[in-house]
């Protein structure tokens, strides 16, 4: 059994970068009546206590939301994304610095679905998937499966919805990691061309991103966007120094939006990286 715990990184500059990314995705997704399904083939365990041991260990939080949490007037994408945060902790004081709480992508998107759509979570880490179940229980739109979610994502494409999108956002633990996840994401969209699929993956000396958008670049997909943010020095090969976001098949425009928000985001999170944030098509997108 792998050993990541979210827990330690929740609500850092990480999952902003990928949850505002998220969101706006669902909302483009809104933007027709038809129904979507949302799939997260590593879903955690919905909802993180900042204040737990995990978070305290190495206040990772204090990267990421707690350089958002008290901003005045942030852009319109922002402001969406920190209300999503605050309704979690609706019953916390209004002027903490941070937030006490801090919710996963499933919560983030169950806050978003309309009463047509569904959400599909897979979870395979053993303390994991029964809070994600616990947090789920009796809700008729969202299914939890304690799975393999790269062997989930297969198994499940594609969806009777045949709208949709797909998150992946794997733990990167093993070495070949990128590797296997390069061939289920090409197996997925052979499965199911038209649906979008988000990918993160860590920016990180050592890790092998180059060939990993080569890969992409040369599996035949056409339209495929990338988002990077650096926040620190890529000095260190263990060292998270920022965040990457591939997206397969985004929404009309999409592009122009994600790139408004990352230049926003860049400045705010930065700690030094004087790295400039990358967005960019891969290949050809005809």
């Amino acid at each position: 059994m792998l050993s990541y715990r979210h827990g330690f990184h929740a609500g850092n500059f990480v999952d902003v970068h990928k949850h505002i990314t998220l969101m706006l995705l669902i909302k483009s997704l809104k933007k027709k009546d038809a129904p979507f399904c949302y799939i997260d083939t590593h879903a955690g365990s919905a909802l993180y206590d900042l204040q737990s041991g995990f978070a305290q260990k190495n206040r990772e939080y204090e990267t990421g939301i707690g350089r958002l949490w008290n901003i005045k007037n942030p852009p319109a994408a922002i402001a969406s994304y920190l209300r999503t945060v605050a309704m979690v902790n609706a019953t916390q004081k209004k002027d903490r610095m941070n937030p006490r709480y801090y919710p996963g992508s499933p919560v983030i998107a169950r806050q978003l679905l309309r009463p047509q759509d569904r959400i599909v979570l897979m979870e395979l880490h053993n303390t994991e998937a029964p809070l994600l179940k616990k947090y789920f229980t009796n809700d008729s739109q969202v299914s939890v499966h304690h799975r393999d979610g790269f062997e989930g994502l297969n198994a499940l494409l594609p969806p009777q919805e045949r709208r949709g999108l797909v998150l992946i956002d794997p733990t990167y633990e093993l070495g070949d990691e990128f590797e296997r996840l390069t061939e289920i994401l090409i197996k997925a969209w052979r499965k199911w061309p038209t649906g979008i699929y988000a990918v993160w993956y860590p920016v990180q000396r050592g890790q092998p991103i180059n060939q990993f958008h080569n890969d992409l670049r040369n599996s035949g997909i056409k339209k495929i966007y990338l988002s990077e943010i650096s926040v620190v020095p890529d000095t260190e090969p263990n060292r998270l120094s920022g965040s990457g976001i591939i997206i397969i098949n985004p929404p009309w425009r999409f592009d122009q939006i994600l790139n408004k928000v990352t230049e926003w985001l860049e400045p705010v999170l930065d700690r030094g990286s004087k790295i400039p944030a990358r967005c960019a098509w891969l290949g050809n997108t005809a």
